[in-house]
Parts: C-alpha cells; structure tokens; sequence
C-alpha cells in the first residue's frame, strides 16, 4: 500500500480543521439564539440613536438593504443589547418590514409588512423590562408608516400623534409625555420628503435632519426617564 501524499494529508487535514470550525460555529449559533436576555429599554444613548436613525433613512432610501440589515442589527446589539446572533434575526425581520412595505402600493400591500413587525416587537418584548403589548406596538408602528405614505391625505399633526402613539406604547409612559419627541421626528420625516420632492436631499438637508433626531431622541429619553 502506497503512503498517501502530501497533498492528501494536507487536504484531510484542512477538512478536519473546516469541520471543527463549521461545529463550535453551530454550537454558538444556537447558543446565541436560545439564550435568554433582559434589558432596560428606557436605558439608551439617545445620541446614538438618532445617528442610527439617520444613517437608516438614507439607506432605506438609497434601497440598500444590506446596509440598512447592519445598521439594525448595530441598532439591536447596542442600544438593546442583543447577542449577535440574535440581533441578525430580528434586523432580518425589521429590514424586511421596511422593504415589504416600501415596495407596497396600497393597505392590503402595506399590511404584508405586518407579521415581520409582529416578530420584530416580539422579540423585543422578550428582552424588555416594559410591559408593553407587541401585536399593538406592531400595529401601530405601521399605522405611522402609512401615515407618512399618505401624508397628502392627512392633516399636519396625525403623523405626530402616530409616532406619539407608538412610542407611548413601547414605553409605557402617556403619549402627551412624548409630544415633542413626535413633532421633532416628524419634522424631520417632512424635511426629508419636502427636499426629495423637490430636486433631492442635500447634505445640508441631511446635517438638518440628523439635529432634529437627535433632539427628539433626547426629549424622548428625557420623557421615558423621569
């Protein structure tokens, strides 16, 4: 019997090496995703939010999804604090709301983006030390979003009170409370549509945008932790 060669040797070796690999990968995979996790949800950097927030919108805009996926799951693990593998699932649901939704013509469109919200705030809730009820917070972060869509068919302050709404109900604090948070973001939202509409965003505008979530982000903060 011929020795095997070198090449042979060399080629198990790496094998082996893949395998161990692809096994203790798999093993703190699953280990990630069914470790359990509390969190503060009222305890975050608002300044780091709003630039989230802001980097978010423009490549939610651009259609870069990927980039919007590891902006959420930077979002999660940060501010949240999700384990890794966890904060890619639930950026997986959030990204894809978002895109469902932008690519919707209509409710019965829109509505489609419902169920990945559900699994968002689900998870969430999971982790948070609030309360709150995630099919509702779910329903109302899309009521906002068609409100934002349909704007034109809105009075000035219902995308204001839909943001109020929503966040009242994640921290379980009045919507009165988070008046200025709303008004702030949804002037940001309409300075980001105004500027689109009318021959695109500007870095300039995005500078403006980027102050006024960092503002509301901080009244929210502020609100929730009184």
């Amino acid at each position: 019997m011929t020795r095997p060669s070198k090449l042979v040797r060399l080629a198990t070796r790496l094998l082996l090496v893949l395998l161990v690999v692809a096994v203790c990968l798999s093993a703190w995979i699953a280990l990630d995703l069914g470790r359990a996790h509390a969190t503060e949800i009222r305890r975050f950097d608002a300044d780091e939010v709003a630039r989230l927030e802001t980097a978010m919108w423009r490549s939610y805009y651009d259609r870069r999804r990927v980039r919007l996926f590891i902006q959420l799951s930077e979002l999660l693990r940060t501010q949240y604090r999700f384990p890794f593998w966890q904060s890619q699932r639930v950026a997986y649901h959030a990204a894809r709301a978002a895109f469902v939704f932008k690519d919707g013509h209509g409710r019965a469109d829109y509505e489609r983006a419902l169920p990945d919200l559900v699994a968002f705030y689900e998870a969430i809730r999971r982790a948070s030390d609030v309360p709150f009820d995630p099919q509702r917070a779910a329903q109302l972060e899309l009521e906002w979003w068609i409100v934002h869509r349909e704007r034109k068919q809105h009075r000035p302050g219902d995308l204001a009170d839909a943001l109020a709404a929503t966040a009242a109900e994640v921290y379980q604090v009045p919507a009165d409370a988070l008046a200025e948070h709303a008004r702030l973001r949804a002037e940001a939202m309409t300075i980001r549509d105004d500027t689109a509409a009318t021959g695109g965003v500007s870095e300039a505008d995005w500078a403006r945008i980027d102050s006024l979530l960092h503002d509301s982000w901080r009244s929210l903060h502020q609100a929730v932790n009184e």
